[in-house]
């Protein structure tokens, strides 16, 4: 089974970064790297290699910016590898979909009947056809019941 997360508002708390959405509109793609933790990250980290070693896959499914062109969803990209390679670098990720906004998640993903960590109810409701999804607060504690 394969273990997905979102970023934004997931792992990242991106909507705290100071004038968000002013330098998203403006096609800056900074405050996806500035984002803080939502969790702890090294016991996040210690649980999905954990995890990772007893057979799950772990994977990324996060939105690009809303408005965006192909440029800044180039720049939008490399913040997001930033951000996961900064905060959680000995994590080695099985998929990481970056995707264009509002696209179904279980559209771009190898296992869509797997797990989904996601801040979205909408996005939740539509995995949940599939797979089991649940929402940013209950990480570790799901993760710890797959242990």
């Amino acid at each position: 089974m394969t273990i997905y997360f979102d970023m934004d508002g997931t792992l990242a708390d991106l909507y705290n970064v100071d004038g968000w959405l002013e330098k998203l509109r403006s096609f800056d793609s900074q405050p996806y790297e500035e984002a803080e933790p939502l969790c702890d990250l090294s016991y996040l980290a210690r649980l999905l290699n954990f995890l990772q070693k007893n057979g799950h896959d772990i994977g990324i499914i996060s939105w690009l910016s809303k408005d965006a062109t192909a440029e800044y969803d180039k720049a939008v990209r490399i913040s997001k590898k930033r951000w996961l390679a900064k905060h959680l670098p000995s994590v080695v990720w099985d998929e990481i979909h970056l995707v264009k906004y509002g696209t179904p998640k279980h559209f771009c993903c190898q296992d869509n009947s797997g797990i989904l960590f996601d801040d979205n109810e909408d996005v939740r409701r539509l995995w949940d056809k599939r797979g089991k999804s649940f929402s940013e607060n209950d990480i570790i504690e799901v993760l710890k019941e797959l242990l």
